[in-house]
């Protein structure tokens, strides 16, 4: 079988191997004391050795190495124990790759390449397995039988996978299954009769970590808000952790942050069928790769990705084929080789004029020709299914041409009609046609100081010029160049500003989105301007505090180009709207580019590049800082070692990665790490803080408090100059030594360029990969604090802004209740995911970010209510729901819920609440809206007496209260009818005898009152009903008995998820 690549110092390491075949690259080896027949010595004793090694320690007899001229290393590539499989392997070896091999001239170019192709060997190998495996199900549909007949849940809830595994408690491991379905993950354990069983849901999940500890050497600690669980001895331990992030993730976005909602989509071919277990799995991979790919190429979000096939390119620059893998999304072609950041290509499917096929030889098989718009080419060789892939390109490429053309012609024809010319005319005279900085310059220079430098300016900046144009002749120009490690170190030693502009548009493919849409900009600056809303007045407030010290914005020009651009944004993206630092980044664009490029890059920054930064709760930002936290302990663990806490490093940090180290490095220092942003992303900025806070590690140990180790930082990034800034001290004639008399000592600068490059040597082995990982495990940390404190918020607003008589204890745990009913609606909910999804808006107040409908308020009610009512508990529980929806919008915020349970049920001290309550509860709909005033029918409180009748249904005391309340509707009756005959003899009746009739509907409905408009109607007041239950003891003292709160939410919070389950179930049983 192909191996992982791994090293192997010596090939004959004390005469082990025999050498069966050999080339110039290649060893086909076995290992001594098999297969001999003369029964040498060393053969016998390696033979013995290997026989009684443990089964694990054993050394298959055969094996294939890379081995590189020249070189003493060799790599081992491929094992196994029959001689025939080794054969085929040598044999596909010489094929395929030896020719290819000889054409290479840096023998270690061969090494990468082959090692690259053993792995995307290895890949088919396991998604072949994969396959054969998703023909037979049957294994799968045992697990899911058991899934179901464990755990109760209903059939809606997906299983994913299961492993087997130990779940640990204290020093005692249980051996069981681990499931994994699309909200929960449970364990089950049965051993020497003890069964073990629990359900977590990925809601409740705070943390995912993978531990060491003094029993295991690699566990996966799971942990929630109550309590941690520890698994380990996975099969596949890193596949087992990958999912379990993936899911929670997943889970907690979908659930708490459904303002930037991601959810795995699954596109079935046959949506009658269930899903089987290897398709939830490739689900699953797939969101994984394409979260992975958007960020490697920084596509925007709503990108799909279509393909992903391995292939080899032809690199003009290295006159070879590298292998690597071709992306495909909705409008997007993207090659990455097999060594990220090694080599990478980007071509919108707009540029692309025809992908062909051409013939297959044995040096290029299955080629496919790629042309593009500026008369270039690209090779693409070994493409497994070629013809699949070529015919779906060129259904997209058809698609999109065909509506570029249906664009071209709709706006032909729109540039007949003169009224739109004549409206956007003036409008295109004040957008800016040129960058600010042709205009104005950041500084004036001395010309009576600073002409050498002036000079030496200018000349480092024709030679940086030199040489991106001969980069260009090479590499292409455009945003299909290749992107190479040559192009990095070009962007570490800063891009020429003539070329500045071009460069982030083509870095950042905003050039394509500009071409992609003529006139967009112009046509949101006529429609945003003029109007106010808040975004408009925070962008008025932070105009004049955008770089104040550049000429270009201390000007009309450049603040009304600011106005535009910021306003025009705000106006296509009002989720996002404005926020701050969004000022100094567009005004950094604005001097380097026109002034609709410079938008269009804003838009790349906020919804590509930097996604989930610029909005009110800046989960992204905070995201990043947590993986910051994490590579601070993994790449400077003395630094973490001396500085346990790193929250506060990381705060410092905020500003870096919100403003691009703009704001806290001198301006031409940070345009340079601008520079680096846009070509390698995020990941620039993670490598550069690492590298300044290991510039000053030394510093930050020895600080004594936080505001120490600010001001060593800020002092640190303070004096980073740059080599063309004529300013900088670095670009200053030098001066006399430091310690002579008379001269105070010179200060210490750093140049950029140096500290970027500091950054790529020692920090550059980060990849994009690594980097999503981190992110999809820390936004589960981030997700949940944030919930954490809408959680405190919400009940310390509804215990002194609202005045719920609850404990705050007490009314934590009902909003833990209030919110699962809640994710229970989302999980299981048939048809309704999407109006729940609505009820949670981040953006409500906090104790209305939650809300419940009728159905779930039901549940609650069940739950939580001290007086069930029988049969007559709906009906209770519908009347509650409508007294509570004061706005009528079929919801119930907790606000509301928990004022309704704190003040007006039995968990309150005061009866003539609770009576108050239950009066209300009869009242018809639009009777009255003054209580105290208000009486209701005959109807109406026959049906209070049934309520009354059903609440004391199982009481210990039921024969006393039936008797009680049967005095007291006795009492009313007579009270009623006294009252009645009272008005009826004050009035005139008419002769024909008729009666009013009440329009009540006893489920909600919006019947109005007829009995206001005839005072000889039958009805009884509140005060009537209150003062005739106080005549019987026996009811003061069931509405006056203290009831315990505490223990029955915790009642419900065991019985909740069971009884939904159970009842959806039922539910879904039925249909």
């Amino acid at each position: 079988m192909w191996l992982n690549p791994e090293e192997v110092l010596l090939k004959n390491a004390l005469k082990l191997w025999v050498t069966e075949k050999s080339n110039d690259f290649f060893l086909l080896q076995r290992r001594r004391g098999h297969g001999d027949s003369g029964g040498k010595f060393t053969g016998l004793l390696v033979g013995a050795l290997d026989t009684v090694l443990d089964s694990n320690a054993r050394v298959t007899p055969f094996r294939i190495l890379l081995q590189v001229p020249g070189s003493q290393v060799s790599w081992a590539i491929a094992c196994g124990a029959a001689v025939e499989e080794m054969n085929r392997h040598w044999d596909w070896l010489v094929q395929n790759l030896l020719h290819s091999l000889s054409v290479f001239e840096n023998k270690e170019d061969v090494a990468s390449f082959v090692k690259g192709k053993v792995k995307g060997l290895i890949a088919e190998e396991v998604r072949g397995r994969q396959a054969a495996q998703e023909e037979d199900p049957e294994k799968f549909r045992g697990s899911l039988l058991k899934f179901e007949l464990r755990f109760g849940l209903p059939s809606s809830e997906k299983l994913v996978t299961t492993y087997s595994c130990c779940c640990w408690k204290g020093r005692v491991p249980r051996q069981g299954w681990l499931y994994l379905s699309i909200n929960h993950m449970a364990f089950y354990s049965f051993l020497l009769g003890k069964e073990v069983k629990f359900v977590i849901p990925w809601a409740e999940v705070t943390r995912l970590e993978r531990i060491s500890t003094g029993l295991m050497t690699d566990m996966v600690r799971v942990t929630t808000r109550q309590r941690q669980r520890d698994f380990s001895m996975f099969l596949s331990m890193d596949e087992a952790f990958r999912f379990m992030c993936q899911l929670a993730d997943i889970a907690l976005r979908r659930l708490l942050d459904s303002g930037g909602l991601e959810t795995v989509h699954c596109r079935r071919r046959r949506p009658q069928l269930r899903i089987s277990y290897y398709s939830l799995l490739r689900v699953l991979e797939q969101q994984a790769l394409r979260a992975y790919v958007l960020a490697l190429f920084r596509l925007p979000r709503g990108e799909r990705l279509q393909e992903a096939a391995l292939c080899s390119m032809w690199t003009p620059h290295a006159r070879c084929h590298t292998p690597g893998t071709l992306y495909t999304t909705d409008r997007y072609l993207g090659f990455s080789s097999r060594d990220e950041g090694r080599c990478s290509v980007l071509i919108p499917l707009s540029e692309v004029i025809s992908v062909e096929k051409a013939e297959s030889t044995s040096v290029l098989p299955s080629p496919v020709i790629i042309s593009v718009r500026s008369k270039k080419a690209f090779q693409l060789i070994e493409l497994q299914d070629r013809d699949s892939l070529v015919d779906s390109l060129t259904t997209r490429l058809r698609s999109l041409q065909w509506r570029h053309s249906t664009f071209r012609s709709r706006k032909s024809l729109v540039c007949y009609s003169t009224a739109p010319y004549k409206s956007e005319r003036p409008l295109r005279h004040t957008v800016n046609p040129d960058a600010l900085m042709a205009c104005y310059q950041h500084s004036e220079p001395d010309p009576n100081n600073c002409t050498s430098v002036s000079i030496e300016t200018t000349t480092m900046e024709q030679m940086k010029e030199r040489l991106w144009e001969e980069h260009f002749s090479e590499y292409g120009r455009g945003i299909h160049m290749f992107r190479t490690e040559k192009i990095q170190k070009l962007v570490a030693m800063g891009i020429p500003e003539s070329l500045r502009g071009e460069l982030w548009m083509t870095f950042s493919d905003a050039s394509s989105e500009l071409a992609s849409h003529p006139d967009y900009y112009t046509g949101l600056v006529a429609e945003s301007m003029g109007q106010s809303s808040l975004a408009t007045e925070e962008i008025e407030r932070d105009l004049h505090r955008s770089l104040p010290d550049h000429p270009a914005f201390q000007n009309v020009t450049g603040i009304a180009a600011l106005r535009r651009v910021l306003t025009a944004y705000a106006h296509r993206n009002p989720k996002i709207g404005y926020c701050q630092s969004m000022n100094i980044l567009a005004s950094v664009l604005l001097l380097y580019t026109k002034e609709e490029e410079a938008f269009w890059l804003l838009v790349t920054v906020c919804e590509r590049m930097l996604p989930d930064y610029f909005n009110r709760r800046v989960i992204g930002a905070q995201v990043d800082q947590s993986v910051f936290e994490e590579l601070i302990r993994e790449r400077l663990p003395e630094l973490a070692e001396h500085i346990p806490d790193l929250s506060p490093l990381s705060t410092i940090s905020l500003s870096w990665f919100l403003t691009l180290f703009l704001s806290v490095l001198p301006f031409r220092s940070a345009v340079c790490v601008v520079d680096c942003f846009f070509f390698h992303g995020t990941k620039a900025i993670f490598q550069l803080g690492l590298a300044v806070l290991e510039a000053n590690a030394a510093a930050l140990c020895s600080s004594a408090d936080d505001g120490q180790a600010l001001m060593v930082l800020t002092g640190f990034l303070d004096q980073v100059t740059d080599n063309d800034d004529p300013s900088s001290p670095a670009s200053q004639p030098p001066s006399s030594p430091s310690g002579e008399e008379g001269n105070p000592p010179v200060e210490q600068h750093t140049l950029i360029t140096d500290l970027i490059t500091d950054s790529y040597e020692k920090f550059g082995d980060l990849t994009v990969k690594q980097i999503e990982s981190l992110r999809c495990r820390h936004r589960i940390q981030v997700l949940q604090a944030h919930e954490d404190t809408t959680k405190e918020n919400a009940v310390g607003h509804a215990c002194i802004k609202y005045n719920v008589s609850l404990s705050p204890e007490n009314l934590s745990d009902i909003y833990d209740l209030f919110k699962t009913e809640h994710f229970i609606n989302l999980y299981w909910g048939e048809g309704s995911t999407t109006v729940a999804l609505q009820t949670h808006d981040p953006s409500r107040p906090y104790v209305d970010q939650y809300r419940v409908d009728r159905a779930q308020f039901k549940s609650l009610y069940v739950l939580l209510v001290p007086w069930l009512c029988g049969l007559h508990t709906d009906t209770v529980a519908h009347r509650t729901f409508t007294l509570l929806d004061q706005d009528r919008d079929s919801f119930i915020t907790f606000r509301e819920f928990a004022g309704w349970l704190g003040m007006y049920t039995l968990y309150c001290k005061e009866l003539n609440e609770k009576i108050r309550l239950l009066y209300c509860l009869h009242i018809p709909p639009g009777y009255c809206d003054i209580i105290d005033f208000c009486c209701i029918p005959q109807r109406e409180f026959i049906q209070f007496c049934k309520t009354l009748y059903s609440m004391f249904h199982g009481n210990p005391d039921e024969n006393e209260l039936f008797q009680a309340i049967a005095t007291v509707t006795s009492l009313v009756l007579q009270i009623g009818e006294v009252g009645h005959r009272s008005r009826c003899s004050g009035s005139e009746v008419s002769s024909d005898g008729d009666h009013p009739v009440f329009s009540t509907k006893e489920e909600g409905g919006t019947g109005k009152s007829l009995g206001l408009e005839n005072q000889s109607e039958w009805t009884v007041s509140y005060a009537q009903i209150l003062a005739s239950l106080l005549t019987e003891q026996q009811l003061v003292n069931f509405f006056e008995k203290p009831m315990d709160l505490s223990a029955k939410v915790a009642e419900a919070k065991l019985k909740q998820y069971h009884e939904r389950a159970g009842l959806l179930m039922l539910q879904q049983g039925t249909r």
